[in-house]
């Protein structure tokens, strides 16, 4: 045991190991990128993230590095959960309720709380957090609110960001702050503090003020993740919230510590239903229709991704029905979770009306064990997460896009040149109300051809989404993975205003460090995992 962990060790109520197999261990999320850890820190309390980020920052002071790397669920597809230096693993111990307030619909949480635990524990009272995304059952609450993630309802209810009430942060010295909207009054007297907390408030001022012309050309876009929300913080009349900046930050400028959700009432039986559509051209114009209806979930399902699921023993009900009445190019899957009976019904009707016009096949269910056999068609992008074939995996680095729906066509054409020109598959699927999009390649990473196409497809699909007027990260965030690409569309004064952030956050640099960043592609190369196979989180079955 080296002398850092043995002097950690002395101080913390959790444990600190350096053990390989551990470091092994914390080595990977849910990315092809792998960076072992020199150590890796188990925290019981609050108290024990301020001491760690106090050890980090003395040390830094006196010219020695040791990065702190916030870690959950390790799910983070883009390598944010990974690092050089002490992870600090919140999900061990610190996934405590505090306390439920049902009237107000408040909740407070330590970060560590799986979603779906959370979800499990409102329930009683009647409530939930809709904004839960497809890997609730591992992923945990201060995860999702690092990377601002999303999940099939975020297109009516947004995601993450929309149920924050507010957080308590630990800073990279080691004070603790609490977000919330303060006044002009209140902001002053923030600024007049002599110490850490103050200088950040000053310093977030200041970068808004000197860059007052250029924050008005940047859009108020909940669909664009890139970088830090400073857009958000401060409003006309004075007053400030340092939250937008927080979540989505991926512990480069704190660390989550203790959490108050808001909740919602949970919905009655929804109306579900699926429509499959011949063609890709009937299936854009069906989804316009949808929009129309305001649906809480409306999930698109390239129809390849049927036939991959089924040539893996998969049988799916609806699929079968549908290909009696022709050929299945697309899925649209739909949820109607707050109307009436009546209201439901008379949805129904107008659906059936519209869709008899398109070659297409609906149904629509409110029995609930007829509910159940349609919602596993949500499970069908995730079975070529498992495939059967030997070394093939499909790992998630082309996902969270934003395409505009009107720009939807055009994008998908792009995707098909793209498929064309790399040689491989790139079903398309996503949360079409959201207007967030998936594609899924089908590649084995023991091979240096299929490691290298990695990185090509990204340029590929990254131009794609940009110059079809999107953003690459339009659900959850950049990381490591996707930085490069992300940072490189931006103009040079964006870029600056996104390091000045973090600069008045971090200026000893020891905040999970290379996330967020525009890191090297050579650097990345070479943490390519040699051992990618999509088993991360098998045994939690699909995501959905």
């Amino acid at each position: 045991m080296s002398k850092v962990s043995e002097y950690l060790n002395e101080h913390l109520q959790g444990e600190v190991t350096n053990n390989d197999n551990v470091r092994r261990r914390f080595a990977t999320d849910g990315s092809v990128l792998t960076i072992t850890p020199d150590m890796v820190v188990f925290p019981r309390s609050t108290s024990d993230l301020r001491k760690i980020a106090r050890f980090s920052w003395q040390l830094a002071e006196k010219g020695h590095k040791l990065p702190i790397t916030p870690r959950g669920g390790g799910t983070d597809q883009t390598g944010g959960a990974i690092g050089e230096g002490v992870i600090v693993d919140v999900q061990a111990y610190m996934d405590t309720i505090f306390e439920v307030d049902a009237k107000q619909r408040l909740v407070r949480v330590q970060p560590g709380i799986t979603f779906k635990s959370l979800n499990e524990a409102l329930r009683l009272y009647g409530l939930y957090i809709p904004s839960f995304p497809g890997s609730q059952g591992y992923s945990t609450l201060g995860g999702a609110i690092a990377n601002n993630a999303g999940g099939i309802l975020s297109g009516k209810y947004g995601s993450t960001s929309a149920w924050v009430h507010q957080l308590e942060v630990v800073l990279s010295n080691g004070d603790v702050i609490q977000s919330g909207r303060l006044s002009k009054r209140e902001v002053a007297r923030k600024k007049g503090l002599q110490t850490f907390e103050g200088e950040i408030y000053r310093g977030i001022d200041n970068l808004i003020c000197d860059n007052d012309q250029l924050l008005d050309t940047l859009a108020i876009d909940v669909c664009d993740n890139v970088g830090y929300g400073i857009v958000n913080v401060k409003q006309r009349n004075g007053s400030m919230d340092l939250a937008p900046l927080l979540i989505g930050s991926q512990g480069t400028l704190g660390i989550i510590s203790e959490v108050i959700m808001k909740a919602e009432v949970l919905p009655q039986k929804p109306l579900v239903g699926a429509i499959a559509f011949t063609d890709h051209e009937s299936a854009r114009d069906g989804m316009d229709i949808l929009r129309l209806f305001k649906p809480a979930v409306m999930e698109l399902i390239d129809g390849r991704l049927f036939e991959t699921a089924i040539a893996q023993g998969n049988r799916y009900q609806f699929y079968s029905d549908a290909s009696e009445h022709g050929n299945v190019a697309s899925v649209v899957y739909l949820e109607f979770d707050d109307k009436s009976g009546r209201a439901k019904k008379k949805i129904g009707k107008k659906l059936a009306k519209h869709f008899s016009k398109l070659p297409s096949y609906l149904v629509l269910e409110s029995d609930e064990d007829k509910i159940t056999h349609l919602k596993e068609l949500l499970h069908v992008p995730a079975v070529v997460l498992f495939s059967d074939q030997k070394n093939i995996c499909a790992p998630g680095f082309l996902n969270g896009a934003f395409v505009p729906s009107d720009r939807f066509e055009e994008f998908s054409n792009a995707v098909a040149e793209i498929e064309k020109k790399r040689r491989v598959n790139l079903p398309l699927s996503g949360r079409a109300y959201q207007n967030v999009y998936y594609a899924y390649p089908m590649l084995d990473l023991n091979k240096a051809v299929d490691k290298q196409k990695i990185f090509k497809l990204l340029e590929d699909w990254s131009l794609a989404v940009t110059e079809h007027g999107g953003h690459l990260i339009g659900e959850a965030a950049e990381g490591r993975l996707k930085a490069p690409y992300a940072y490189g569309v931006l103009e040079d004064d964006v870029n600056k205003l996104f390091e000045g952030v973090r600069d008045v956050f971090d200026p000893q640099a020891t905040m999970n460090t290379g996330v967020k960043q525009n890191t090297d592609k050579k650097q990345l190369d070479s943490w390519l995992r040699s051992d990618y196979d999509g088993s991360d989180f098998a045994r939690f079955g699909a995501p959905s």
